[in-house]
């Protein structure tokens, strides 16, 4: 259980930040880089939460709390990456519950005939955006492997996520039906 008495500690008026156990990085290191952009995929999706409800809501829900899960793993270093009671890390059955949720979804979907432009509904738009958000934290997060150990399984869930954002973006917009689509050479 997380308690917080005190906002502010001042611990980061250098430019550095604690991960969890006590290491120091710089605040744009790759690996904090990764886990705050995490949060703010976590964010946007709260910000589309404020247009969904039903089924969607409870998916995105969950998907939060599960990207408090990835963003504590992004923040634990080690390469032992064997979830525990004292540590949080990112499992199969997270990325599992993932595809599932897309399989579900994508079996009522209207085939795509072009890429989409996010918009349709207000819902879906704060859902692209999330998605996008979500790609970059992807990103970093290898970005971040390169110079030590992170979780693979938190990798996996990150971009399982982006596609399961996607889908659900196109199934809030009516199974496909309001979906924006890209015209190339429209505007030429």
């Amino acid at each position: 259980m997380v308690k917080l008495t005190k906002i502010y500690t001042r611990g980061g008026d250098g430019g550095e930040t604690s991960l969890a156990g006590g290491r120091r990085l710089t605040k744009d290191n790759a690996r904090v880089a990764a886990y705050g952009t995490v949060d703010e995929a976590n964010a946007a999706i709260g910000i589309a939460r404020l247009s969904t409800a039903g089924p969607a809501d409870s998916m995105l829900s969950r998907i939060q709390n599960d990207m408090f899960d990835v963003g504590a793993d992004l923040a634990t270093p080690g390469d032992d990456f064997t979830p525990s009671d004292m540590v949080l890390r990112a499992t199969e059955a997270q990325v599992t519950r993932l595809e599932q949720e897309i399989d579900a979804m994508n079996d009522t979907l209207a085939d795509l005939t072009s890429f989409i432009l996010p918009g349709g509904s207000p819902a879906s738009a704060y859902l692209h955006l999330a998605r996008t958000i979500v790609r970059r934290a992807e990103r970093v997060a290898i970005t971040a492997s390169k110079a030590e150990p992170i979780n693979p399984t938190a990798i996996k869930y990150l971009n399982r996520l982006s596609d399961h954002l996607f889908v659900l973006a196109r199934h809030l917009n009516d199974n496909g039906a309001n979906d924006v689509l890209w015209v190339p050479g429209a505007n030429r």
